[in-house]
Order: structure tokens, then sequence, then C-alpha cells
């Protein structure tokens, strides 16, 4: 199902796409939870509309996902539940979408990510235009000492540009506690940015060794010798993955509302 989009930008080369099914392990359902008396895909579309990159469309696997959207005067499209990832869900939702190839630039939001900032996620752009990478995504430091220590937490190793300390080329992703020594650890946030080509390509790619073994996508894209560029933002954005992630992040939205709606 496909709705007459709010947000469509058509000066901007930039689409945001965010995949989202109602199939999950932990959490059944969860795009459309409710959260502060809309769904939870809805509050994340919302975010990627207030970020200002362009068009944005919700790639979903369901039709009460698609139809959600449409309510909330958004653009969906469906695509089957037989793709193997999200990455696979956006690359053929784009293909229906822009056979034309208007877009350069595909960001691919999860759509578990109620809280994600709209400016954060906006950065997220940014090494493809400064770095010239075939990837972009996101990063924040920690020096917790349990993040360090926790497979959950994905940890890019990064070689950041002489000139900025906020933007890097990614050497690897690992959820191993690395790089070792004194000092923090970047916490990947999983969104990222492709060019046209790259997603093409990477989509076209067979999961790689590497990737087999951490289950993480992105190494797919370093073993085949694809760049990934990293932007680090101040604060990681959190996942709804449990029933207490998504107490949580009620509660946050919550308390945005009523901050938003308290203000003269």
């Amino acid at each position: 199902m496909t709705a007459k989009p709010a947000s469509r930008d058509t000066q901007s080369r930039t689409i945001v796409m965010i995949p989202a099914r109602l199939a999950a392990t932990r959490l059944p359902g969860k795009p459309l939870a409710p959260i502060a008396g809309e769904p939870m895909i809805v509050h994340v579309w919302r975010r990627a509309v207030e970020a200002g990159l362009g068009r944005v469309v919700v790639a979903a696997g369901d039709p009460p996902i698609a139809d959600a959207i449409a309510r909330a005067g958004g653009e969906a499209v469906l695509v089957p539940d037989e793709v193997p990832s999200g990455t696979d869900r956006i690359h053929r939702a784009l293909l229906r979408l822009d056979p034309e190839r208007q877009f350069a630039r595909i960001v691919n939001l999860q759509g578990d990510l109620p809280t994600i900032e709209p400016a954060d996620l906006a950065r997220v752009v940014e090494p493809l235009e400064r770095l010239g990478c075939d990837l972009a995504t996101l990063a924040v430091a920690s020096s917790d000492p349990e993040e360090r220590a926790r497979p959950q937490v994905v940890k890019v190793v990064p070689s950041f540009v002489p000139d900025d300390p906020t933007l890097a080329r990614a050497l690897y992703f690992t959820r191993a506690p690395a790089p070792w020594g004194e000092g923090p650890i970047w916490h990947h946030i999983g969104i990222y940015a492709f060019t046209r080509d790259a997603l093409e390509r990477f989509c076209a790619l067979p999961a790689s060794p590497l990737e087999r073994r951490e289950k993480l996508e992105q190494l797919r894209a370093l073993e085949a010798g694809m760049t990934i560029g990293v932007k680090l933002i101040t604060s990681a954005p959190f996942g709804v993955d449990t029933p207490e992630d998504l107490e949580r992040a009620r509660q946050i939205l919550h308390a945005r509302l009523a901050t938003r709606f308290a203000d003269p």
C-alpha cells in the first residue's frame, strides 16, 4: 500500500527508508506497539521527517504497518517478508519506487529507534559527503566497562581523519572489547547511509565469512573492499527489543511531549 507522503522533498537526492515487519523474536508486533498514542513505527517515521534529509518511506513487511503509516499521512511500500534482511527490504522497495534512479543516497533507519534525535540522523550522510565513502554510519564514544565487555554492544574500530575528531573511516566492527588498551570504545549505532551504487553492490554480495562469524552484516562490505565512514554523535539512541525497552521509550517520549506542550 502506498499513501501520499507528507514529507516528500522533490529537490533532495536522498531518501530515508525504514524497514519494518511484525515478526520479532523478543517483542512480536513491535512496530505497532503504542507509544504516546501512536504506533512506534509512526514515531520513527516522524523523527525521519524532522531530520529533513528528503523523502521518507517505510518499507513494510506487513499491511498493518503500511496502514498505520498511511493514517499518519506518510508513505509506505509493502515488501513481502521473504527477504533475508532489512537492507534487502529497502533495496526491493527502492527498485519499485525509483526505477529512474533519482535518488543517489539511501539512509537505512531501523524501525525500532523511536527516540532517535533528528539532528543525529541527519549527520549520518556527512561521511559520504566529506570522505567519499561507499557507506556511512554513526558511533558514540563510551568509557563504560560494561559496554566494553557486552557482546550485544557492537564496537567500531575507527581511524580518525586528521582535521576532525568526529569523523573517521571504519577499520573493523566487532562484538569483542576492541580496540585494546587505554581509552574509549566506540559504540556503533546501526544506522547506515549508502550511495546508490554501494547499496546495489552490497545486496548482490553473498554473506561473508566474518559476517557469518560475528553476525554483523556490515562486515560483508568491508570484506568486499567497500569503505565505511563513521560520524561520532554524543549520545546513543536505543533500539526497542524487549518489553522493558518499550516502557523506557514510552517514558522518554511522554516526557518529550509534555515538555513540548508546556513550552509557551
